[in-house]
């Protein structure tokens, strides 16, 4: 199993490279390389991921990923020199831009080059590959010529010595320049790339991963060097990270993670660095390390998850509540651990988060047409007025939609990510030689698999929008190889056939489903996933009672808020009363929204109507979707106010009135944690999982 895994990921690098036609270059052949290398891994991940280009998008995923590069990610460069300059080695004025040319800007561009570079080749966009490629070349060339660090204009010392101002921070922002290169190599096969990666992380050392979520640490650098090392076999990249896995510092930390010792911090910072422990688990083979990280995320979620998938983050984890917000940087980051958690363990819910997150938290603070965006979402947004107060980081328009989201901007940068990296973890490469659907939506792959075979599987479905799914296998000839299909955790009464023939579903405990066959031209997999409404019950909370806070508007200081709610899901969807708007700045007049839910959650599948048409021609996350939901509620007297949102206590009269729902991603004015009649709510049942 150790020497298949990597096997499978050079080979479909190779294909995917000479697939692309993009850069006429040829991969060098490391196939053996990364045989040998694995050897030295103490666990082989369950899933490895495919290269750029390997899944391309289709029906709403691709109208969608067409906007996003006429939009914010094929053009952020032109918006501000954050994104103009950074990189090319010197000093520029922009906001926390360094005399020499680090601080923040570099951290925001690499996000954006990181998420560009995969889109362009995601979509053969010869445009956005040129505009990329030239920038990502900069650092490429000045590492090759003498440069120490991807940051190649300083000494290494500037990333890597803690007394250097500023150091931490650098390499911080090194560390995600890291995994743009990875996926500019693997999409390109330019050997330069692989060069320069090689020569920097066999030498760099990775600073203390601090046990509190509050400053950026070096030490998340471990992403794009494990990569690196999977390339290319170079033992001094290993023994980098070994080191780094036997500190006392880091065992200390495993320890108390282990042990429910941590405390509220940085939401972005939280979700980077509680993937180490995992990533390091591949080397260490104890499952201490990777009990770590799930432990860690146990704990943040059982403290400020909410509805769309994403803990709260203002910056600091903020609580559960209806106007807590979530910063776009959190939508990204999230994302990219339960990736390497899906991998790693090769178990369905961290699929199962990746969708509820992409398909309601990832298109809420983006305009429709990529053209705007914002810092903060909230589950609650009822006008541009309430909430109006805003976090005290980063201040005054965070919730304002704009073509750089705010002057702060990693947010902007980040979002980039989101999408391309969805549509790329679409499709995960198997160590026994198949292919595996680890998310679903429209899209085709294109893959080697058993016996060096090209296979395409071409995915035919609207979903989320609906609940069928058709795969068309097409391999080159005629081959025998697994094909894995997840069931999600919402789904009850799944169906697969192929061919037309049932398939039998054994209850898979976090496992997917392997079909093992001979694949012959046009066979066709049909699966099932029925969605049926579903209510969630929950109680607000307080903000943390820490000093980030303290400061803050007076929410923040009541410890007493325990208000109930009501949520709304249909499959992987969240359902929300939508605001209408005029734009994503400003609501329509005269919207009512002073309703709460009346369904017992025992009675939903009974008590909420679904209405389904066919998807629109384009999709752009228009508010007439094409499933919504219509569900009894109670109209009554309520005018939320900014520090007292949610009424405390489930509504006992009311008017009944039945409302119509629409997916909380296609909204950017709404209701989604509703009050609740007293007829509908038990205040035993636990909340948001």
């Amino acid at each position: 199993m150790k020497t298949t895994i990597p096997r499978l990921l050079c080979f479909v690098c190779l294909t995917t490279i000479a697939m692309s036609g993009c850069t006429g270059k040829k991969a060098p052949d490391i196939t053996w390389g990364i045989v040998e290398n694995t050897a030295s891994l103490k666990v082989s991940p369950v899933f490895v991921p495919l290269v750029p280009g390997a899944v391309t998008p289709e029906g709403w995923i691709r109208d969608w990923a067409k906007d996003a590069a006429k939009g914010i990610i094929g053009h952020l460069d032109e918006y501000s020199p954050t994104f103009g300059e950074a990189w090319k080695g010197y000093g520029f004025k922009a906001r926390g831009a360094k005399p020499d040319g680090g601080g923040w800007p570099l951290e925001q561009c690499s996000y954006w080059l990181d998420g560009a570079v995969r889109l362009g080749y995601i979509l053969k966009d010869s445009a956005l590959i040129k505009k990329t490629s030239a920038r990502l070349d900069n650092v490429v060339n000045g590492v090759l010529k003498g440069g120490e660090t991807f940051v190649y204009w300083l000494p290494k010392k500037m990333m890597i010595d803690s007394t250097q101002g500023w150091a931490e921070f650098n390499s911080w922002a090194h560390s995600h320049m890291g995994r743009a290169l990875v996926a500019y190599y693997q999409a390109s096969g330019d050997p330069r790339i692989l060069q320069a990666l090689t020569k920097v992380y066999r030498n760099y050392d990775l600073p203390i991963l601090k046990e509190h979520f509050e400053a950026v640490s070096g030490s998340v650098n471990i992403d794009p060097m494990l990569d690196t090392y999977l390339m290319t076999g170079d033992t001094a990249i290993l023994n980098r990270i070994k080191a780094f896995a036997a500190m006392k510092s880091y065992q200390a930390l495993s320890d108390n993670w282990n042990l429910n010792k941590l405390n509220p911090g940085h939401s972005v910072i939280f979700y980077e660095n509680i993937r180490v422990p995992a990533l390091l688990y591949l080397l260490t083979g104890n499952s201490h390390d990777l009990s770590a990280s799930k432990q860690a995320l146990a704990w943040a979620e059982s403290t400020g998850l909410l509805p769309v998938g994403v803990i709260s983050g203002e910056e600091y984890l903020a609580g559960v509540g209806a106007t807590r917000n979530i910063e776009t940087c959190d939508v990204a980051a999230s994302m990219n651990t339960f990736y390497r958690l899906l991998e790693i363990t090769g178990k369905d819910n961290y699929s199962d988060k990746i969708e509820r997150i992409f398909f309601n938290a990832a298109s809420a603070p983006v305009a429709r047409d990529f053209a705007t965006m914002c810092y903060y979402q909230s589950m609650n947004r009822f006008s541009n007025q309430v909430p109006g107060e805003e976090p005290q980081s980063p201040g005054k328009e965070c919730f304002q939609f704009t073509k750089l989201g705010h002057s702060v901007l990693c947010c902007v940068g980040n979002n980039c990510r989101i999408l391309p990296n969805y549509i790329m973890n679409m499709w995960m490469a198997t160590h026994d030689h198949g292919l595996a659907a680890t998310l679903y939506g429209p899209c085709k792959v294109k893959a080697e698999v058993a016996g060096h075979v090209m296979a395409e599987i071409s995915c035919k479905t609207n979903y989320p929008f609906e609940e069928a799914i058709q795969m068309v296998v097409n391999p080159a000839q005629s081959v025998e190889f697994p094909v894995y299909l997840r069931i999600p955790e919402w789904c009850k009464t799944p169906s697969i056939s192929v061919n037309g023939e049932n398939i039998t579903i054994v209850n898979q405990d976090g496992n997917f489903i392997r079909i093992n066959r001979k694949w012959n031209k046009n066979d066709k997999i049909d699966l099932a996933l029925p969605m049926t409404p579903k209510i969630v019950h929950g109680n607000e909370t307080p903000y943390p009672q820490i000093g980030y806070f303290e400061k803050y508007h007076k929410m923040a200081k009541d410890t007493t808020i325990h208000s109930p709610y009501s949520c709304v899901y249909y499959g992987p969807l969240l359902f929300s009363l939508a605001i209408p708007d005029i734009g994503p700045n400003e609501e329509a007049p005269g919207a009512k929204f002073n309703y709460a839910l009346d369904v017992k959650p025992e009675d939903a599948s009974q008590q909420i109507t679904v209405q389904r048409k066919a998807m629109p021609e384009l999709w752009n996350w228009s508010l007439d979707s094409p499933v919504k939901l219509t569900v009894n509620a109670m109209e009554f007297d309520w005018k939320p106010i900014e520090n007292k949102i949610l009424p405390e206590k489930p509504i006992e009269k009311g008017n009944p009135v039945k409302i119509q729902l629409v997916p909380y991603g296609t909204t950017k004015f709404r209701v989604t944690m509703f009050p609740v009649s007293a007829n509908s709510f038990n205040n035993n049942q636990i909340a948001i999982k």
